[in-house]
């Protein structure tokens, strides 16, 4: 278990913009920086970071918190990787206690499945550097491909020893269950007993965007096998159509350069790597996906797609090029010369020749399109014409910016010797038949329910429901964080009458007004702050700040929903439009009173329909002259008369 002493130096050194830009490109935004969505495709940026409260709000997903929360979240780091993650970051020495990290009673599946996992990178990486089986096998081998100590380092390249069961050994010696290495595929079950699954291969890490290893490849050296790679199967921790292999040590590369090589083997990344071109990922040995378009789009929108030059290469690559498109990204093509891929190509020629190449040979998807499905010798085909045309007709009506669509559709037409209006109307066609679609879709998929005819129309949703009250909750919490040790201006009438001006922290007043009229929040997470500020003033008589919350694992995604803004007013707004508007840090009485008031208007009204029910009930049990019913109906004036000054506050009626 991590110390608190260690959990509070990460808090105290982490800057929140230096571990989410390692993830999601940055802007800055006033004081704030600005990005797009990681979890949602978007074109106008709505994820917020800011460094004076260290806290991120998403705002088109509701999610938010701390640096910790962020990893978490977003690389599914269980919490004490992500307080180790950026701890090595920051070069802060982690202590730890004898109990591991706990998530209740047991430490947690996923933290298990990673230890593992951890566990057998480490090992294997051994195993390939120091066990004589591993030198004279696996390291011979990446030797005769010519990488060198550096790229083998880089990606954590190991070897699996060439022994039944010597990993499953070697894993419950180091107190491993064996189950949880079944369940990430790297013992198996036979009938013979447990085996290790990669054994005798040189094995390829994958790891995740934050550097955590999450699977395994493993490669057979035996010409004899006809299986030439064996990869781990999907897990808690690994989704293969979520990772990209060499992400993690490209990311930073593809960031700088502007652009990603996208290719479909473990060597190809490792030879273009150590080439020079680091800037290159691939899909590992899968069909591109929606999810892995996404992450490259975190670092770039510009994709050059490398693949062999053979047939199966070429489908491939137009494959993922509508997924790209699909998907806003700017795509160019390279194929290599016969007999060559991007592993083989960047082993045989120089830095320089491999840098010159992809420049120059990089194409156009359209031009990439065109020689494949339309060759000089089919040129004047009218078959072959109208077959190509089609297809590059339905790539085409994938981009949705209309203007880099009008500008492929003016080349294709160039190209092609077509008027433009003729490629224009097709793809409208397929967009129309797209649409309806989707349409049809929504409409087979939509439930009302059972309807009955005689029902009246359903009503708007009242402002009196769960969510109306979450509203009014958040209000005045939000003053509370934001403005807590703030103090404001209050007038008291004084034992002779005479009004009295003290000034007060916000926190007291709010507070005050919370215990003094009974109410209580139904978030759990509202309360337990209420509760926070409450024992803070009667143990030290002072409160406490956002900073205090934002480190709290379980409250800091509602602080930052609650302290995020959005919207700021550029400074120069008063000298640049003459238009002059008052903060709320400006009046900080009303910018208190107003949510509290509305919360206790909420509890009142609440209050007189529970009123009105029992007044139903008990009608028809009781007399006209009851004690019990006369009760209830002075009770019922008071809360009405209550109601109406507070209504008044707002210049309302609330009937």
């Amino acid at each position: 278990m991590i110390t608190q002493q260690t959990i509070d130096r990460i808090f105290d050194e982490v800057r929140i913009e230096d571990i989410v830009s390692e993830f999601v490109p940055l802007k800055k935004a006033g004081s704030n920086f600005k990005g797009l969505s990681p979890w949602n495709n978007e074109k106008t940026p709505s994820f917020f970071v800011s460094p004076s409260k260290n806290i991120f709000k998403d705002f088109s997903s509701g999610k938010g918190g701390n640096a910790v929360t962020f990893l978490m979240e977003l690389e599914s780091m269980t919490y004490p990787e992500a307080l180790k993650y950026i701890a090595a970051k920051y070069g802060i020495e982690v202590e730890e206690t004898g109990a591991p990290e706990q998530s209740g009673e047991e430490v947690s599946l996923r933290e298990s499945l990673a230890l593992v996992n951890r566990f057998a990178f480490e090992y294997f990486e051994k195993n390939l550097l120091e066990a004589d089986e591993g030198r004279q096998v696996g390291l011979s081998y990446f030797r005769e491909r010519g990488f060198t100590d550096r790229t083998i380092n880089t990606f954590g390249l190991g070897y699996a020893i060439d022994e039944n069961d010597a990993f499953l050994k070697a894993a419950e010696a180091a107190g491993h269950n064996p189950d949880h290495l079944i369940k990430l595929g790297l013992i198996k079950e036979g009938n013979y007993g447990r085996y290790d699954f990669f054994r005798g291969r040189v094995i390829f890490p994958i790891r995740n965007a934050s550097g955590r290893p999450i699977a395994f490849a493993g490669r057979t050296l035996k010409s004899d096998n006809k299986v030439k790679y064996l990869n781990s199967p999907e897990s808690e921790l690994y989704n293969k159509s979520k990772v990209l292999y060499g992400l993690f040590e490209s990311k930073r590369a593809i960031a700088q350069n502007d652009c990603c090589l996208l290719t479909e083997g473990y060597t190809d990344v490792t030879s273009l790597h150590q080439a020079g071109a680091d800037y290159a990922v691939a899909s590992s040995g899968t069909s591109l996906t929606e999810d892995q378009v996404k992450l490259i789009k975190r670092y770039t929108k510009n994709v050059t797609v490398l693949y062999d030059g053979d047939s199966a290469g070429v489908k491939a690559a137009m494959r993922g090029i509508d997924l790209l498109l699909k998907e806003g990204m700017q795509v160019k093509v390279v194929l290599f010369p016969d007999g060559h891929d991007p592993d083989s190509f960047a082993r045989s020629v120089s830095t320089e020749e491999l840098e010159r190449y992809l420049k120059e040979e990089a194409k156009d998807f359209i031009d990439f399109f065109l020689e494949v499905l339309l060759p000089a010798e089919m040129a004047e085909d009218p078959a072959a014409k109208t077959s190509a045309t089609r297809r590059i007709v339905e790539s085409l009506a994938l981009i949705s910016d209309h203007i880099a669509r009008s500008v492929y559709v003016e080349k294709c037409a160039k190209r092609l010797n077509l008027a433009a209006q003729v490629l224009h109307t097709e793809i409208n066609k397929i967009l129309r038949s797209e649409n309806r679609k989707r349409a049809y879709d929504a409409e087979r998929d939509y439930d009302p329910g059972p309807q009955d005819p005689s029902a009246p129309p359903q009503a708007l949703p009242q402002n009196d429901g769960p969510e109306a009250q979450r509203i009014k909750e958040a209000a005045v919490m939000r003053i509370l964080l934001v403005y807590g040790n703030s103090e404001m201006k209050l007038e008291l009438e004084a034992e002779d009458g005479k009004e009295e001006e003290i000034t007060v922290p916000v926190a007291e007043y709010v507070l005050h007004e919370l215990f003094t009229d009974g109410i209580k929040f139904t978030s759990e997470a509202f309360a337990e702050i209420i509760d926070i500020f409450d024992r803070r003033f009667k143990e030290t008589g002072s409160f406490p700040g956002t900073e205090d919350f934002v480190r709290d694992r379980k409250l800091s995604a509602a602080v930052a929903e609650l302290v995020a803004e959005p919207y700021l007013l550029s400074e120069n707004w008063v000298a640049k439009h003459r238009i002059f508007t008052e903060s709320e840090a400006e009046n900080l009485k009303r910018a208190a009173c107003d949510p509290l008031i509305r919360i206790k208007l909420q509890q009142v009204v609440t209050l007189i329909k529970d009123l009105d029910a029992k007044l139903k009930e008990a009608a028809p049990l009781c007399d006209a002259n009851s004690e019990e019913l006369t009760l209830l109906m002075q009770e019922k004036i008071r809360l009405n008369e209550i109601k109406s000054d507070l209504s008044k506050y707002f210049g309302t009626v609330i009937l």
